[in-house]
């Protein structure tokens, strides 16, 4: 029987990494849906090509140029996630979450309940939401899958300790493009050389997010919330050629490390098939493991780093404040309108407000309540960068 499975943000590059893993066993699959925001001529293009017959366009404008011109009864196209008990008859069996931003919390939180299998590329829907993911999936019994390739490490090193056996985590963090500039260099840094990172291909915020270290910020409060440990248990490690992802050190003196190639599709490809497929991949490469080039992050380089310590350690609405804040200073950044370390000190402000700091002790009650914070702090944000 085909596995049926769904793939939310098909169009980028880790929706286009699923498709390509399992384009090698098309047989065995069955894709209800596909989505993107804007991308219609890609995900129309993959509609085609892997016979999918639901699609999800969420810019209304997008929507109706593609719904123009796939006038035909082959494809439903959609506006929304509201479609999903129709699309859904009975239990997919495994769903990519791959949208990035707050624009992929209410899709994935929806889907949980249509679903066996979830695996999660979207920081933002566990640093803000977490408590309200988390029982979600108990309520359902959906499996979660962590798929950013740290997170993925870890949970695969775990498996099955339980975290209290832990006594320390180190998650790796390349150092960007900027590792070897000097700070002062820093101010004349254009979005061009920011988006070039070593290692990875990626979005351009989430580059941006990676050259700051604030990317490594989100991954140690992600780390937090999924294995339920401290942040003083949490460390970052700088390794240049990002061939080791995660080290956990466990009370009984063992300590296990994960190492894989920059190559995303090793942790998506192992959430799908869980050990019954085989990933052919290049030999072990001692040059790279012989010289791990482990150091310590500058702190007052990557100060965006410092924010940690303003982090509650239980989930609050205030890891919203961070990631709105962010997104936003990352997207004025983009513009033009603010200069690179600027980024960091609008951050710093924002969450440094009065009534911002008073939500450190409010836990989310529901995801409109986190989308309503998200689109406030925003405009917050907004207003510091244009002045």
């Amino acid at each position: 029987m085909k596995k049926k499975i769904a793939i939310i943000g098909s169009t980028g590059s880790i929706g286009k990494t699923t498709l390509k893993i399992i384009k090698k066993n098309k047989n065995n699959f069955k894709i209800l849906f596909l989505s993107t925001n804007k991308n219609i001529n890609i995900i129309y293009n993959q509609a085609k090509k892997f016979n999918v017959k639901n699609l999800i366009v969420v810019s209304k404008p997008h929507f109706s140029i593609l719904k123009k011109k796939i006038n035909n009864k082959k494809f439903n196209i959609y506006n929304d996630f509201s479609c999903l008990k129709k699309i859904c008859k009975t239990k997919l069996d495994y769903t990519m979450s791959a949208i990035s931003g707050l624009d992929g919390l209410k899709p994935t939180y929806d889907i949980i309940k249509h679903t066996k299998k979830i695996a999660i590329a979207n920081k933002e829907t566990i640093i803000c939401s977490w408590n309200l993911i988390q029982k979600k999936l108990s309520m359902h019994k959906t499996k979660f899958i962590p798929i950013d390739s740290e997170h993925y490490s870890i949970w695969s090193l775990l498996n099955g300790f339980n975290s209290k056996n832990v006594e320390k985590i180190y998650i790796t963090a390349s150092g960007g493009p900027f590792l070897k500039t000097p700070f002062k260099s820093l101010k004349k840094i254009k979005p061009l050389n920011a988006i070039k990172h070593p290692n990875w291909s990626m979005g351009e915020k989430i580059s941006i997010d990676s050259s700051l270290m604030i990317n490594k910020l989100f991954e140690v409060i992600e780390t937090r919330r999924l294995f339920d440990l401290e942040y003083k248990k949490i460390k970052i490690l700088i390794h240049p050629k990002s061939y080791l992802h995660a080290i956990v050190k466990f009370n009984n003196g063992i300590s296990k490390l994960l190492i894989h190639d920059t190559n995303m599709q090793i942790p998506i490809f192992n959430s799908i098939y869980e050990n019954s497929k085989k990933l052919k991949t290049r030999d072990l490469n001692l040059k790279k493991l012989n010289n791990l080039e482990l150091i310590e992050p500058n702190i007052n380089k990557f100060n965006s780093l410092k924010l940690l310590s303003r982090i509650p350690e239980n989930i609050s609405l205030y890891e919203t404040v961070l990631v709105s804040a962010n997104d936003e200073a990352v997207h004025q950044f983009l513009c033009g309108n603010i200069k690179y370390l600027e980024i960091y000190k609008i951050l710093s402000k924002v969450m440094n407000m009065k009534e911002f700091l008073k939500l450190k002790n409010q836990k989310p009650n529901n995801i409109d309540q986190i989308l309503k914070l998200n689109k406030y702090v925003r405009l917050k944000t907004n207003n510091l960068c244009i002045k």
